[in-house]
């Protein structure tokens, strides 16, 4: 129980670190202030089978319940249709700390029901896993999009479709025009073209650095062709392009692309 505890405070007084860092860093840089979410974005590998429906189980069950009683809230679950190293399942979970957010599994020990709904998940034995990996990435919303957008159709659990991009850059100098270019008129071409965007995250914490990660809701795939093909054909997108600010060269020198689709249980 002491070095659990202790591992908390740990976590906690990092967190704080990162979090005065990281608004430091991009309130200055944006002019902005500190009312922005953190997300966490983990993907769980899995194989086929049972550990699908152990994952399952355990994110209806345990997780989404869990944190929604510590008032984490949206929490979305989708699964990989189009992707890398499929089957696997990415969970978004958002916080208005990342004192709170980096802690969260340390707080949920200490919630019985969890605890006791997530017992096959988080005792599976080595012999048979509940998963053949996890992954984490720590972000920090976008200063002009500082919230998670839930689609409209989420609350008639209507159908949807989620495209996740992960847009690497070179250089953390390349990488900030990258995100400025989205405050630079980005986000209104988006718009202009009838995108409905989930989150935008830049992320502190996680693998390929630097990057960013933003995530967009479609009804179908027919409408995902139909709205990026205005956004390409756009004028301001092919003027934003051609500024020398953000063509000097490559500013971004991979693209991650995945289609995803959301569990029945997701908050989002």
């Amino acid at each position: 129980m002491q070095r659990r505890r202790f591992l908390a405070s740990s976590l906690a007084a990092s967190a704080l670190a990162v979090e005065a860092s990281s608004q430091s860093l991009f309130g200055a840089q944006s002019g902005g202030g500190r009312d922005r979410d953190y997300y966490e974005l983990r993907r769980y590998h899995l194989t086929g089978g049972p550990q699908k429906k152990l994952t399952d189980a355990y994110l209806s069950e345990a997780l989404i319940p869990g944190l929604n009683r510590l008032g984490v809230r949206p929490v979305g679950v989708f699964n990989v249709s189009i992707g890398l190293e499929s089957p696997s399942v990415y969970v978004l979970i958002p916080c208005t700390s990342v004192e709170k957010l980096v802690t969260l599994d340390f707080q949920l020990e200490n919630d019985s029901d969890y605890m006791k709904a997530g017992a096959a998940f988080l005792k599976a034995p080595a012999s048979e896993p509940a998963y053949v990996r996890m992954e984490s990435s720590l972000m920090i919303a976008f200063e002009g999009r500082p919230h998670v957008a839930v689609p409209a159709a989420t609350a008639k659990h209507g159908a949807r479709l989620f495209e996740l991009r992960t847009y690497e850059s070179p250089s953390t100098f390349d990488h900030r025009r990258k995100v400025e270019m989205f405050h630079s008129g980005e986000f209104d071409i988006f718009k202009q073209a009838g995108f409905s965007p989930v989150f935008y995250g830049d992320s502190l914490i996680g693998s390929h650095l630097p990057n960013l990660t933003y995530m967009l809701a479609f009804e179908s795939e027919d409408e995902r062709s139909k709205l990026w093909n205005a956004f390409m054909s756009a004028p301001e997108w092919k003027k934003l392009t051609a500024e020398k600010r953000f063509n000097f060269e490559s500013i971004v020198t991979n693209v991650t692309n995945q289609l995803l689709n959301p569990a029945p249980y997701s908050q989002i």
